[in-house]
C-alpha cells in the first residue's frame, strides 16, 4: 500500500512565512520527516511524493537522508491546483490501494491505526477520517449515515450553515485507485473542490465510503498562530533531552522539559523555564528569560536581559535586550535593544490578523507579531499585536508599527529636534 504525500500545494495563507509548512523544522527535524517516520511506525514504507518544482530537490534531500527502508517516488504537480489535480499528476505512480495524507496537519499514531484496523475489517471502497469539533473550521465538512457511511462531502461551507460538527482530515484510503481517478476526470465544477466533488460521486454511484471516527491528537498548519499548536504538542511528547555538547552555566537556571541541541551556551543567570526548545549553535545570554513552549532554531543569540515568551523563532536570530512574545518569526532577523513585540490587547479581546480579503480571529487573546525572513528592528521599536511583516523589510528605530508592512520595505520614524549652543561661561543655553 502506497502513502501519498501532498507537497505541491502553496500556503498562500502562511504570508509572511514563506517556508512550505511541511519543511518547517520542529525540534530538530522538518514536520515531513516526521510525518515519514509516523507513517513507518504504523508499518508503512512505500511513499509517493507529490511535489512542486520549487521543493521536489529539497524533498528528495531529505528522502535521501531517512533510512529503516523507506522507498521514494516523486512526482511534480506543475500548478498548485488542489489534490484531484495533484493525484492526476501522479496517477503513473499509483495503482491498487493508496493512503492520501495531507503532511500538513498533525495527527497521532493511532490515526493510521483506526484507518487500517477499519480497512482490514470493512468492504467499503475509501475510509476517510472524521474529527469532531466545536466552533468553526474552514475545511470540509462531512454528512453521514447511522452507520458511518458518507452522504456528502461540503467543502468550506459559511459559517453558520455547517451541516454539523464532522470534519473531513485528509487521511484517506482508497482501496481502487482507478475508480477514484475515472470519477475526478468526470467531475466538472468551478470551485477549487474536484476531489470532494469525486468523492460525493462514487457515494452517488450507491458504492459505500465510510467515515472512521477519530478522537486523538489532531492540529492543522493553516495560518501562522497554527505553528504554536505545533510545537505545543510536540514539545508535550518530547522527553527532556541535553547535548553532551552544550555548555550550561552552574549559574543558570533550567526548569521543567527542556530539548537543548549540540554546542548551545547557556550563561550566568540565564532561566530557561520548560517546556522549551533550543537549537544546535544557539547562545543564550546573561540574564535572559526564555518562557514556556518556546521554539528557538539553530544558531541563533538571546542576548543579554532578553526575553523569550511562548514563541517560535527561525535560524540564524539576534536578540538584545527584547520581549518577544507569543509571536512567530522567520530566520535571519535581528531585533536592536528594546526592541519589543507586543502580545495583549488592553480590552484582552482575542487577537485580529489583517489580510487582503478580510479580518481574521486567531482565536487567542495572546498573539504577538508574524515577521519573514531578513527582517530587522531598530532599537525601542514595537510591533502591536496581530501585525504582518514581510521578508527583508526594516522597523526603524523607535517606530510603534501599528500596521502590517509589506515585503522589502521600511517604517522610519520622522525625528524632529533642535540644536542649542551651551554656553559654558555663564551656564546660558543659546539658540544656533
Amino acid at each position: 500500500m502506497k502513502v501519498v504525500f501532498l507537497c505541491g500545494g502553496v500556503g498562500k495563507r502562511m504570508f509572511p512565512i514563506t517556508e512550505d509548512k511541511f519543511l518547517l523544522d520542529f525540534l530538530g527535524n522538518t514536520l515531513f520527516e516526521k510525518q515519514v517516520l509516523l507513517a513507518q511506525s504504523a508499518g508503512l514504507n512505500d511513499f509517493v511524493i507529490i511535489a512542486n518544482k520549487g521543493n521536489a530537490d529539497r524533498l528528495k534531500q531529505l528522502a535521501d537522508g531517512i533510512k529503516k527502508g523507506a522507498k521514494f517516488s516523486f512526482a511534480i504537480q506543475e500548478q498548485p491546483l488542489g489534490i484531484a489535480n495533484a493525484l492526476m499528476s501522479a496517477s503513473h505512480l499509483l495503482k491498487d490501494e493508496i493512503i492520501v495524507v495531507n503532511p500538513n496537519d498533525v495527527f497521532g499514531i493511532s490515526a493510521y491505526q483506526e484507518m487500517l484496523s477499519a480497512y482490514k475489517k470493512g468492504d467499503a471502497a475509501s475510509y476517510i477520517l472524521g474529527y469532531q469539533i466545536n466552533g468553526y473550521f474552514p475545511g470540509g465538512y462531512l454528512s453521514v449515515d447511522e452507520n458511518n457511511h458518507l452522504k456528502h462531502i461540503i467543502e468550506k461551507p459559511a459559517p453558520g450553515t455547517e451541516p454539523g460538527n464532522l470534519i473531513n482530515i485528509l487521511l484517506h484510503l482508497h482501496t481502487d485507485v482507478k475508480l477514484l481517478l475515472k470519477h475526478i476526470a468526470s467531475v466538472h465544477t468551478t470551485h477549487d473542490d474536484v476531489y470532494e466533488c469525486a468523492l460525493d460521486s462514487i457515494v452517488q454511484t450507491g458504492i459505500k465510503i465510510r467515515v472512521v471516527p477519530y478522537k486523538g491528537i489532531w492540529a492543522p498548519i493553516k495560518y501562522p498562530w497554527h505553528i504554536l499548536d505545533i510545537v505545543k504538542i510536540m514539545l508535550d511528547a518530547a522527553n527532556t533531552k541535553i547535548s553532551s555538547s552544550a555548555t550550561i552555566s552552574d549559574h543558570a537556571v533550567i526548569e521543567g522539559k527542556v530539548v537543548i541541541g549540540d554546542h548551545v551556551r547557556i550563561l550566568e543567570n540565564a532561566v530557561i523555564r520548560g517546556p522549551v526548545y533550543i537549537g544546535s549553535g544557539t547562545i543564550i545570554g546573561n540574564n535572559a528569560l526564555v518562557r514556556e513552549y518556546s521554539h528557538i532554531g539553530n544558531n541563533c543569540v538571546v542576548g543579554f536581559s532578553s526575553e523569550i515568551k511562548g514563541s517560535y523563532i527561525g535560524n540564524n536570530c539576534w536578540f538584545h535586550s527584547n520581549y518577544i512574545g507569543d509571536s512567530i518569526i522567520g530566520n535571519h532577523c535581528s531585533f536592536g535593544a528594546g526592541s519589543v513585540t507586543a502580545n495583549f490587547r488592553f480590552d484582552e479581546n482575542n487577537i485580529q490578523v489583517s489580510y487582503d480579503e478580510g479580518t481574521l480571529s486567531t482565536g487567542r487573546d495572546h498573539f504577538g507579531a508574524i515577521i519573514g525572513d531578513y527582517c530587522k528592528m531598530g532599537i525601542n521599536s514595537g510591533i502591536l499585536p496581530g501585525r504582518r511583516i514581510g521578508p527583508n523589510s526594516i522597523v526603524g528605530a523607535h517606530v510603534c508599527l501599528a500596521s502590517n508592512l509589506g515585503p522589502g520595505m521600511m517604517a522610519i520614524q520622522r525625528h524632529e529636534y533642535q540644536l542649542l549652543k551651551h554656553s559654558t561661561d555663564s551656564g546660558d543655553v543659546k539658540s544656533q
